[in-house]
């Protein structure tokens, strides 16, 4: 879809205004899927006689992680990608040439997306050398034929690996073709990546995708950048909206993996609370602050425009990250590790990253077409909903656990839909974690908040309390009546009774507790995680107020980096703008902490609000401390505006510089056209003041002055 097919359709106003029209969709005349409440766009997705609860729900695919020495010549080909050995990774991007496909305008393009030259080299580079390679393709749905779920059997449901997993949403429904559903390798369960503190990883991500952009069965762009969320590093190896890359090209990304405050805490690296774990057990001790500890992280694309229907595409994973704190390993007594619940490195023999009893859940709403491939209604710009709810992209499975804790890492992967969750006996969970940080003390909750789209709750169940064959049900509250907002929560007794006309509504997730652990629980939830860094006596540079509501309006028309509404962001007191990723809104200083406050623009619509590369610290909601709730007291990177509210918060811009994103998390918001782009350019080296922005194309990236400086923005 291009701007002038917008304009040819009469979806674009005079003022260049997108004009929404429910229901407009290429797969269905229907404007609602007329069995339910929830308009879609589409008809009812058909289920094909399948009933919820028998299939197991599968752990994830966990990506092969490939030992790199710098300098050895070539990367070695990984077995599932068959072929010459591929170039090593380089600090700058590597423009050698290629062919270009016809579709993509022929000719000779470079082999790496990445923009070139020194201000997109990967910054750091010589201190932190890759250790390891992870590569992925995107491509096209296809059956897994090495499935790596990372735990045995026993601990997968009873799923064997060596069964090709087939990409469909259930065993009874059709498989996806490989024009339908676009994931990371083309197969399903998603992908987990794992990492360590201080163990830096490339990941070679190759676009395997159609040349031609109408091949992508109604909706989805074959342009690919790839956020790294919440990461902290350089800006090219954020996923900049702008910074895409075409088929036939791969862009390798860096992550260092370092503490927030490498540069300026802790620079003897003494304190063993910020470290990594060794192989042996032991600990690597790092510089930097270990109050800034991350362990969820996700990756997903954002490509300019077409971030939510990639990601409902299936453009999605996890990230699970490894510290001294937080070690995956729950026998290790040092006094450092938390010891929560994940497995026996004695048992495995894994220091790290045990993953037995530590469970990541992707939440997301689907709906499928007549013929039961993947649909999505491109032109509802409140925001998509599903009407059938997965969990890891299968339809509501059963998991098998024994009688004791387990924490689940629980990602909102929807495009649009909060979820509440509850357990339908209303027993209690224990929240450990809020984004992708341990909070400072763990809470216990019979329901947990509503969880905005691109939010992580880390919780721990303890099953100990239930008998062997009992079931229990992991329940959603949190009713939608459109994509704007969530029209109410339910109690849990309604939800489970099925008094709601959302579909999505209710059990989506039964737990069958099938045995005893065959060790005594050794696991724990210490009374204190994490504290937050102290910033009380850090200097704010800056005030800023960024006000996000609809009525937006376009300033620019730049044909790559501009679009327009109906969202949009107004900077201070500004305009609302419609995004353009050609625009600075805002520039913090290198090595300066600033106090942001961030607004709802209006009582009709809900969003939640991602800042990238640096986590902050909640100071007030609608102007008051009291207003935080005890799990949001931690450190966010996702900030949940309610209708009318505002969220205030300070964040410290440290250790790297770029260009990097503010925007709505409910990506159809995002791409219509709430967001908008700040940096950080005068960190030293190859910046510039403002940075030039890259225009891709296949055959290579040139680079433009900004389209617009908004005047608040060097403050």
């Amino acid at each position: 879809m291009t701007r002038r097919d917008f304009l040819k359709w009469g979806l674009i106003t005079a003022g260049g205004v997108l004009v929404p029209i429910q229901g407009l969709s290429p797969f269905a005349g229907s404007a609602l899927a007329s069995s339910s409440n929830i308009p879609t766009g589409l008809p009812p997705s058909p289920l094909f006689g399948v009933r919820p609860f028998t299939q197991p729900m599968p752990r994830f695919d966990v990506l092969p992680r490939k030992p790199y020495t710098f300098g050895a010549g070539v990367m070695n080909p990984l077995p599932a990608f068959p072929g010459a050995p591929g170039p090593d990774p380089t600090r700058e991007a590597n423009t050698t040439l290629q062919p270009v496909a016809p579709e993509l305008g022929g000719g000779l393009g470079p082999i790496e997306g990445r923009p070139p030259g020194p201000i997109w080299a990967h910054q750091r580079w010589d201190e932190f050398e890759p250790g390891v390679v992870v590569e992925v393709t995107q491509e096209g749905a296809k059956p897994n034929t090495a499935y790596h779920p990372g735990v045995s059997s026993q601990h997968n449901s009873g799923i064997d690996p060596a069964v090709a997993f087939h990409p469909r949403f259930h065993p009874d429904l059709p498989d996806q073709g490989p024009l339908a559903l676009w994931t990371f390798n083309g197969s399903l369960p998603p992908k987990l990546l794992m990492g360590r503190y201080h163990e830096s990883i490339i990941l070679r991500h190759h676009n395997r995708l159609p040349a031609d952009p109408a091949q992508n069965g109604g909706f989805g762009r074959h342009t690919l950048s790839t956020h790294e969320h919440n990461g902290h590093h350089g800006a090219e190896n954020d996923g900049f909206t702008g910074a895409f890359f075409f088929p036939g090209q791969f862009y390798d990304y860096h992550y260092p993996i370092c503490h927030g405050g490498y540069y300026s805490m802790n620079l003897e690296g003494s304190d063993p609370r910020c470290g990594s774990p060794r192989d042996d057990g032991g600990i690597h001790t790092l510089a930097g602050d270990y109050r800034e500890t991350m362990s969820t992280h996700w990756f997903h694309d954002h490509m300019f425009s077409f971030t939510s229907q990639n990601v409902y595409k299936g453009n999605a994973g996890m990230f699970n990250i490894y510290s001294s704190l937080d070690r995956g390993a729950e026998d290790i007594a040092d006094g450092v590790n938390l010891r929560l619940p994940s497995g026996r490195a004695s048992d495995s023999g894994k220091t790290w990253g045990n993953l037995d009893y530590d469970v990541n859940l992707m939440l997301a709403d689907k709906a499928w077409d007549a013929d039961g491939q993947l649909a999505m209604d491109i032109f509802d710009f409140d925001g998509f909903l599903g009407d059938m709810m997965t969990v890891n992209l299968v339809y509501r499975p059963y998991f098998e656990v024994e009688r004791r804790k387990y924490r689940f890492r629980i990602l909102n992967a929807a495009v649009s839909r909060f979820f509440k969750i509850a357990l339908s006996d209303g027993s209690p969970m224990i929240q450990i974690a809020n984004d992708g940080n341990l909070l400072p003390n763990p809470v216990v909750l019979s329901e947990l908040d509503e969880q905005g789209i691109a939010e992580r709750y880390d919780i721990v169940i303890d099953f100990s309390r239930y008998h062997v064959g009992d079931r229990v049900w992991m329940v959603n509250l949190t009713e939608h009546e459109n994509g704007k907002k969530p029209s109410r929560d339910l109690s849990i007794s309604d939800a489970v009774a099925g008094n709601s006309a959302d579909p999505c509504v209710g059990k989506f997730l039964e737990f069958r507790i099938v045995r005893n652990p065959p060790k005594p629980d050794v696991s724990q939830v210490p009374s204190t995680l994490i504290p937050n860094p102290d910033l009380s006596q850090k200097p704010v540079a800056a005030y800023r107020t960024f006000e996000f509501g609809r009525g937006a309006t376009q300033t620019t028309n730049d044909p790559v980096s501009s679009f327009f509404g109906p969202w949009g962001i107004k900077s201070d007191d500004g305009q609302t703008l419609a995004a353009d990723f050609g625009r600075v809104s805002a520039a913090p200083k290198f090595g300066t902490c600033e106090i942001w406050t961030l607004v709802n623009g209006g009582g009709g619509w809900d969003h939640p609000i991602h800042i990238h590369f640096e986590e902050g610290q909640i100071l007030a909601r609608n102007g008051s401390a009291s207003n935080v709730p005890p799990w949001e007291r931690g450190r966010k990177d996702v900030y949940r505006l309610r209708p009318g509210g505002s969220v205030t918060l300070k964040m410290q811009f440290r250790d790297f510089g770029g260009m990097f994103m503010e925007h709505c998390h409910n990506t159809v918001h995002e791409d219509n056209a709430m967001l908008l782009r700040w940096e950080i350019d005068n960190s030293g080296g190859a910046f510039l003041r403002p940075l030039p922005t890259p225009v891709p194309t296949p055959q290579g990236v040139t680079f433009v002055d900004p389209t617009d400086v908004l005047p608040t923005a060097f403050k």
